[in-house]
């Protein structure tokens, strides 16, 4: 078979034959699975389940945006000094107005989607489709407009419920398993886009496991079916007209559909919606664990003698909280938790939130160069406490008489009060202080900084520049290409690898 490039002239038609292809004797089937001849028999079954939600909101001309501001009061026309119609309108605002130009209040409607997941009228849709709102109407597939009253909202996965009474029968919809579609699998988006209403679009699953930096918890499905302003909050349907998502934003410089799409998972979405609706108080409740993580990087991973980076790093528990209680510690690296692989450290603070409070679980650490496994009674997460995530932050070691090292491209001191004085330390301050950072060095790189406190060396606490000359020197004869710092800054605690072979 030809491949062949196609390019339209005024006169000509240039084919060019670039290469041929041979076939295999036999096709896979799962390859060659042709695409539907057609969406109308699914569509038509699933549009009744999905609505329009219109918000209206009451605004004054002075609340500072762009959108509002084109409909507030005018301000006083500018005339050229001595003009007769700058009198004029002086007069007029001042007979009007009582001198000032008033902002008048108005009401703002915006658009979005959502769909009936429940007969009795509950409906999912995103919370950002009716935040501030003073007023919610859904409109169904017939054009029946209902009032909906908020059933609760979930802001870290904009997430909401409203509900609604009819008085005929409404048609649900099912919640799917987003876990068990695949890239590359046909999916169905419906919505309301630019207002359009009862919009049918398709495409495929693109990607999943995104992390567009809206929340915590991201963990975005994205797809190339056409979404666009107005589609939030609809859903996506796979090929058995169930819900495997909530579609919720798009990525896209003109503000139109480029085909990078992307919906909140049925499995985070589906808790959610039933926590909103069945908690008494309309809350989510999230598991919690405690602790300060930061990424595993590739020489943290080497200094701690773990075969690749993975998992998440423990920068500091929280006093009695959940993982302090169950022996977690500083320096630990979470593989698992609730025998789930966590393979980085964005994984980590989803799996503790749709983790069921009070449950006991098995967490699995790296300590000491092998695996210990512990039991961890998981706490409720609070709108203060959250599982918090920090970015990852040659010579030989000699002590001078003064009690000054120099290592790591660091000159480092003993703590005194001088120190203690230029440096804002506390009095409890613990470890070695540094003194001066070498230009253009690997710690320099990492971010550190004069008036950073070492606590640790190779998760052995340091409390003298011997101890530090000591321990760098043991890690160098073992072989080591990196070495691990537990790194205090004004209270907070990070973890940072420094290279062994570099100065």
């Amino acid at each position: 078979m030809s491949l062949l490039s196609l390019r339209l002239g005024r006169s000509a038609v240039v084919v060019l034959v670039v290469g041929l292809i041979a076939l295999p004797a036999k096709i896979d089937p799962a390859v060659a699975r042709p695409a539907p001849t057609s969406f109308a028999d699914l569509a038509a079954k699933l549009l009744p389940s999905v609505v329009n939600v219109s918000t209206t909101q009451k605004v004054t001309g002075d609340q500072g945006d762009a959108e509002q501001s084109e409909h507030s009061s005018p301000d006083l026309p500018q005339f050229p000094p001595g003009s007769p119609f700058d009198q004029f309108f002086k007069h007029f605002f001042e007979h009007q107005h009582g001198g000032q130009p008033q902002a008048e209040t108005r009401e703002s409607m915006s658009l979005g989607s959502g769909f009936i997941i429940d007969p009795a009228g509950y409906v999912v849709t995103n919370n950002h489709v009716i935040k501030d709102a003073d007023e919610i109407t859904v409109i169904l597939h017939d054009n029946t407009n209902l009032k909906a009253t908020v059933v609760g909202r979930d802001t870290k996965t904009d997430i909401a419920v409203l509900k609604i009474k009819a008085n005929e029968p409404l048609t649900a919809v099912t919640w799917g398993d987003s876990e068990a579609a695949r890239v590359g699998d046909w999916v169905l988006a419906i919505g309301n886009p630019f207002g359009l209403g009862g919009t049918v679009t398709a495409g495929i699953l693109s990607a999943r496991q995104r992390d567009i930096n809206s929340g915590p918890y991201d963990d975005f499905l994205q797809t190339d079916a056409s979404i666009n302003r107005g589609n939030s909050g609809g859903p996506m349907f796979n090929m058995d007209g169930q819900v495997i998502g909530i579609n919720t934003a798009i990525y896209s410089p003109s503000g139109g559909s480029i085909g990078i799409g992307f919906a909140i998972p049925s499995s985070l979405a589906k808790d959610v919606v039933n926590e909103l609706i069945n908690e008494p108080d309309h809350t989510v409740h999230r598991g919690w664990l405690g602790v300060r993580i930061q990424e595993v990087t590739q020489e943290i991973a080497e200094s701690l003698g773990l075969a690749k980076p993975r998992g998440a790093l423990v920068a500091s528990v929280n006093d009695k909280g959940p993982a302090q209680l169950g022996g977690v510690q500083p320096g630990d690296i979470i593989l698992t938790f609730d025998g789930k692989p966590v393979p980085d450290m964005r994984q980590l603070p989803r799996l503790v939130a749709e983790t069921k409070v009070d449950r006991v679980v098995p967490v699995t650490v790296w300590r000491k160069r092998q695996e210990v496994t512990l039991q961890v009674k998981v706490g409720r997460l609070q709108e203060t406490e959250k599982a918090s995530a920090r970015p990852p932050a040659k010579e030989n070691p000699k002590q001078s008489e003064s009690g000054v090292v120099n290592a790591l491209g660091l000159t480092l001191s003993n703590i005194t009060v001088e120190l203690k004085n230029k440096f804002s330390l506390t009095d409890g301050a613990k470890g070695v202080v540094v003194v001066e950072v070498a230009k253009g060095s690997a710690a320099a790189e990492k971010g550190l900084k004069p008036g950073d406190v070492i606590m640790e060396i190779a998760q052995q606490e340091v409390q003298t520049t011997a101890q530090v000359a000591a321990r760098v020197d043991h890690e160098k004869k073992a072989g080591r290409k990196s070495i691990l710092l537990l790194v205090q800054r004004q209270g907070d605690l990070r973890f940072v690898a420094l290279r062994l072979d570099q100065g």
